[in-house]
């Protein structure tokens, strides 16, 4: 389909966010959106974000050094008025209303995807699934949250047909203005898992919160939700659109049946359609991402995508950047790469893939401490050490605090000898020791949380072995 680009004038600007202009021709048109003076182009529109440490409106000169024709600013600017500002009393919440504003005025079919675990893959399968038939944008890396996401929803001016996009976040009430910003047509839950536990008091809290994606949608919105997941189903009673499942072990709209775990391979299962059936693999890992798949076969299908054409696109899907990546290195070592981000859930699905994989001589990981976890974490740790003895490992490397070394210890006291099993503070350190470790024909995972940069032991393992 075809539709005009957003325009957007000073003038236009200013109404979307309940601003005034300061300075410059209301009828000039405001350039691309930035909120880093250091990305900023000739002819862009800088936003002076405010945070705890940093006051945006200091930048203002140097925007307008670099090129920048417009600024937003807050009540505390007292700089150049001779370019175009527009002033606010909040410029986080001015670019909210503008991204909101675009997003309105581009006509874009919205797809909104909220979970404990899987957010990325589903966003990138359904971007993915809907290419070809339609044009599509998607939030890059992990613009998701209530800066990122209007930051992707302003790629929306050159009228996409559909955009996908992910909504993070750690506390309650956050995708419940990220739903608003949005105003999805589409909504796909995930799951409910223990990712950010710490920020909550129970799992149920943790789902109310993931539950405020269901909000403000009318009769006509589309909600694809997990029938494995009792948490989710709990809350999706009455929602006003239509509902449509994905699921494994319950019945659901969308099915996978006779799942066969192919290991570091991929999956394959017989999906089961309103519109047929089909035999599909996948060489994403695991059952969890073949949730995931399903999730965005369920998309497409309502979308229109023939079945034929999302079997096949399933097949040639890709892992995104360090989620669960296979690497088959030229020293006979094959590494999965789902450095990433960790939680227990996704780390017990990672070492369950490791555990059925028999094409190997010996099994590895690195696993690095999982934050946000609060007083659940040395109990979830150890949870993990356990699966991690399970999954019969013969090395087992635990990066962090004392939640890791919990883990470490767990292995230990779950049966793996002692020998065999560390615990290092850094990553560096645990680098080292897998990369002496390794021999030919073994299986590396390397996982953990952001902050704990088990990315640099992946790439390690990649620059010392590849």
């Amino acid at each position: 389909m075809s539709r005009d680009d957003v325009h957007i004038t000073l003038e236009r600007l200013a109404d979307a966010v309940g601003g005034c202009i300061l300075g410059g021709n209301p009828l000039d048109e405001v350039g691309a959106v930035k909120t880093d003076t250091r990305a900023l182009q000739t002819g862009d529109f800088f936003v002076a974000l405010r945070g705890p440490r940093f006051d945006g409106n200091s930048f203002v000169d140097e925007a307008f050094a670099r090129g920048a024709r417009g600024a937003l600013v807050d009540e505390g600017y007292e700089g150049d008025m001779r370019n175009g500002v527009v002033q606010v009393r909040d410029t986080t919440r001015g670019l909210q209303d503008l991204a909101h504003a675009v997003r309105q005025a581009s006509g874009t079919l919205v797809i909104a995807i909220t979970g404990s675990a899987g957010k990325t893959t589903t966003k990138e399968t359904i971007a993915a699934l809907l290419s070809g038939k339609y044009g599509v944008v998607r939030n890059k890396g992990n613009l998701n949250n209530h800066i990122g996401l209007p930051i992707s929803l302003l790629e929306l001016r050159t009228a996409p047909d559909v955009a996908v996009m992910e909504l993070g976040m750690n506390h309650a009430g956050e995708i419940r203005r990220l739903v608003q910003i949005a105003a999805p047509d589409v909504r796909v839950w995930t799951n409910v898992g223990d990712a950010h536990i710490g920020f909550f008091a129970s799992s149920d809290a943790l789902a109310d919160a993931k539950a405020e994606i269901l909000e403000s949608a009318g009769s006509s919105a589309l909600l694809v939700c997990n029938a494995d997941d009792e948490r989710v189903m709990q809350r999706v009673q009455g929602f006003p659109g239509r509902v449509r499942t994905f699921g494994i072990a319950r019945d659901a709209d969308i099915r996978a049946r006779d799942v066969r775990d192919r290991g570091i391979a991929g999956m394959e299962a017989r999906v089961e359609t309103p519109g047929g059936d089909r035999v599909m693999t996948t060489p994403l890992l695991g059952r969890g991402n073949l949730e995931n798949v399903l999730a965005a076969i369920a998309v497409a299908l309502e979308l229109g995508v023939p079945l034929d054409e999302v079997a096949d696109k399933v097949a040639r899907l890709r892992a995104a950047d360090r989620r669960g990546v296979v690497h088959r290195l030229a020293a006979g070592v094959t590494l999965i790469d789902d450095s990433y981000n960790s939680s227990p859930a996704a780390l017990r699905g990672a070492l369950d893939v490791v555990a059925r994989e028999a094409g190997v001589s010996r099994k590895l990981a690195v696993l690095g401490e999982m934050l946000e976890l609060g007083d659940e974490s040395v109990r979830l740790h150890e949870a993990c050490g356990r699966s991690a003895a399970a999954a019969g490992l013969s090395v087992l490397i635990a990066v962090g605090g004392e939640p890791a070394r919990a883990l470490a210890d767990a292995a230990v006291t779950a049966g793996m000898p002692s020998s065999s099993v560390s615990y290092v503070e850094k990553s560096d350190e645990a680098a080292d020791r897998i990369v002496a470790a390794l021999q030919l024909g073994d299986l590396v995972l390397v996982k953990g949380s952001r902050a704990i940069r088990t990315d640099l032991v992946a790439d390690h393992i990649v620059a010392e072995l590849g």
